[in-house]
């Protein structure tokens, strides 16, 4: 059986790349030449925000006293998951030194970067998870210093939930601030903070290309666009399960594609006829954003086989991969390329997106193909080192010299005859040893 599409996308609308692009590099461009009062200047018109950029100990305080502690309680359950995660990946990196030749010792060194600034959306939703995995993965990797921004509520300041993630997770430093001025504010170390190496965390479109015109400057995590999620399910999957899982994830956003890839056509069309009843169901604005997700971005795929299935699924590399089928083990093994992967209906995205422990901060756009999501890895540098006494020296520069002439570059070749005991740099007495 052919590989059968009986829903498919629309055709995306002109890019408004460019036009994001102009306005996100003239902002950066006046916040580098302005400085603190331009980003003052944009958190008022664009945040409404006139109150103090940095939050305070005291209103650091006041804030987490505000938070019930039965949601403190929740909160505290998906950091501890989340630190836990990132403790055992860390303790997969290990560093080491090995005697390449005799007399020749090279290694490896982890060493966090210095200064890390993290993002935590706050616009339609306040994402209280992200704020957990971003900066309690930095702390673990550890980061000396974390500065995070929010978008703040206008009179309000940054909801009192995300702040009390904030402080759990470990941030140094709290910022009122969101947007492009959020980003600029971080990479330039202003208002107390620590010029950050590296900049994470996901953000609407403009926050998105402001890390990407950044980088170079400093480190991101990802170029990072609409959050999309896959299901793949048989037979033995249930239609109002995974509905809901498709209609959960089309929530995060009208541009947030999601994608069904059965080999069940009865589950497909039971699926089909479900999804915008369950939409209706979520209350707005949500409802709009996932009914236009469905209709605009949604796919639904029938395959023959379980195979063909899996070679949909990876070449669709999505962010987030679920599987509601039998013999999880099978697609365990076979699947090889996504985000992360939640095998079983006893599992779901929502788990991974708030409190389960692995980071939900992943590829999107097919970059799964290539790249895993964040970790303790993206804020440690591996960088090596090499010592070598004079015998391995020698050797080495007489095949350092040798190859440095084939290849046209003298200095490399009279750089490396140095560390002879030979007189003559030029290699002359060496050439055809």
């Amino acid at each position: 059986m052919a590989v059968t599409y009986l829903k498919t996308a629309q055709p995306r609308p002109a890019a408004e790349g460019n036009d994001i692009r102009g306005i996100v590099a003239k902002m950066l461009g006046t916040i580098a030449e302005g400085g603190e009062n331009a980003v003052r200047d944009y958190a008022e018109r664009l945040d409404g925000w006139t109150g103090e950029i940095v939050l305070s100990p005291e209103a650091r305080a006041a804030a987490i006293a505000r938070v019930p502690e039965d949601l403190k309680a929740d909160i505290q359950f998906a950091y501890d998951n989340i630190r836990r995660f990132a403790e055992a990946q860390k303790a997969t990196l290990n560093e080491c030194q090995i005697e390449v030749i005799d007399g020749m010792v090279a290694g490896q060194k982890l060493i966090p970067v210095s200064a890390a600034g993290c993002y935590v959306p706050g616009g339609r939703y306040s994402h209280i998870a992200s704020a957990l995995m971003t900066i309690t993965t930095a702390k673990v990797a550890g980061v000396p210093h974390i500065t995070a921004v929010s978008p703040p509520r206008p009179g309000k300041g940054i909801p009192d939930a995300i702040v009390y993630a904030m402080d759990l997770a470990g941030a140094d430093l709290i910022l009122n601030l969101g947007g492009v001025q959020g980003i600029a504010a971080m990479a330039q170390g202003l208002f107390g903070s620590r010029p950050a190496d590296i900049l994470v965390g996901p953000g609407n479109s403009y926050v998105a290309e402001a890390k990407r015109l950044l980088f170079g400057k400093v480190g991101i995590d990802m170029f990072a666009g609409p959050t999309d999620s896959l299901v793949i399910a048989d037979a033995t999957a249930s239609v109002e399960t995974v509905a809901w899982d498709l209609v959960s994830q089309a929530e995060h956003g009208a541009d947030s594609p999601v994608w069904l890839v059965t080999t069940d056509e009865a589950l497909a069309l039971g699926v089909m006829a479900r999804v915008h009843a369950l939409i209706g169901e979520l209350g707005e604005p949500n409802a709009s954003a996932a009914r236009t997700a469905w209709d605009e971005r949604a796919e639904v795929i029938l395959c023959g086989t379980r195979e063909e299935a899996a070679q949909v699924a990876d070449d669709y590399a999505p962010e987030h991969l679920q599987v509601m089928a039998s013999d999880l083990d099978w697609w365990l093994g076979r699947l090889s390329a996504y985000g992360s992967l939640f095998l079983g209906k006893e599992t779901t995205v929502s788990f991974g997106d708030k409190v389960s422990g692995p980071n939900h901060v992943l590829p999107t756009s097919g970059a799964a193909r290539y790249t895993g999501g964040l970790s303790v890895h993206k804020f440690i540098k591996a960088v090596t080192w090499q010592r070598c006494n004079s015998a391995a020296s020698h050797e080495l520069a007489l095949r350092t010299a040798r190859i440095s002439r084939v290849e046209g570059m003298e200095g490399h070749a009279r750089a490396a005859m140095l560390r002879t005991d030979s007189d003559d740099v030029s290699g002359a007495a060496f050439a055809e040893s």
